[in-house]
């Protein structure tokens, strides 16, 4: 499983993580070649996946419970991890995932108030303890990632876009505990400069740690 690379894309809403990750994966494309890289996301990936997150992410659920929330998240990765990332790992692919584990952690563990390490502990049951080699955490300050969100793409909100500013602001202290928790996975990146000079910053980290 481990022939192949594992990146994972995390951070606050509004802070880039997709933008960066197209860019990161065609840069890769054009160095490996098409056959060689994989793009993901989560919730979702594959068909049972993206049917969870169609519940998850449905704004009639506003009543979903919080422990329902993190259950599902992780139902889905599990879903993931075996009929994707597993087979990919093996056949050496490289793998680019916009969110993994860290956001059940920051979202349902700190934003939903379940407990950092009770969703830490639900998700390594269900990943099996698959985790990237890196973890790319685009840090950027909470009102500003909401700024981009309502200036960009205000018509792909989701339900826990729409959470209170304090839910958010948790959820960024949390991010930021997890990269002291795992400083050789999760590497923090600054998401303020102009997205170009961001990517170009990923992609020096990306270099330096598989291909020097």
């Amino acid at each position: 499983m481990e022939k192949g690379i594992f990146i994972s894309f995390e951070g606050p809403d509004g802070a880039g993580k997709s933008s960066v990750m197209a860019a990161i994966a065609a840069w890769l494309r054009a160095e490996l070649g098409d056959a060689r890289v994989i793009e993901t996301r989560e919730p979702g990936g594959n068909r049972i996946a993206e049917q969870i997150r169609a519940v998850l992410f449905d704004d009639r659920n506003t009543n979903m419970d919080a422990r329902t929330e993190a259950l599902l998240f992780a139902a889905a990765r599990r879903q993931h991890v075996v009929e994707d990332l597993q087979p990919a790992l093996a056949a050496g692919k490289v793998i680019l995932s916009d969110r993994y584990v860290d956001s059940s952690v920051a979202y349902q563990g700190a934003g939903r108030q379940l407990g950092i390490d009770r969703v830490w502990e639900l998700n390594q049951y269900a990943t099996a303890g698959c985790l990237p080699q890196l973890t790319v955490y685009l840090d950027l300050p909470v009102e500003e990632g909401l700024a981009r969100i309502a200036a960009h793409r205000s018509d792909q909100v989701n339900r826990l876009d729409r959470e209170q500013l304090a839910f958010h602001e948790t959820v960024h202290a949390a991010y930021d505990e997890l990269a002291r928790r795992h400083p050789q996975r999760i590497v923090k990146v600054d998401a303020r400069p102009p997205m170009p000079e961001v990517i170009d910053q990923v992609k020096a980290l990306i270099t330096a740690r598989f291909f020097a």
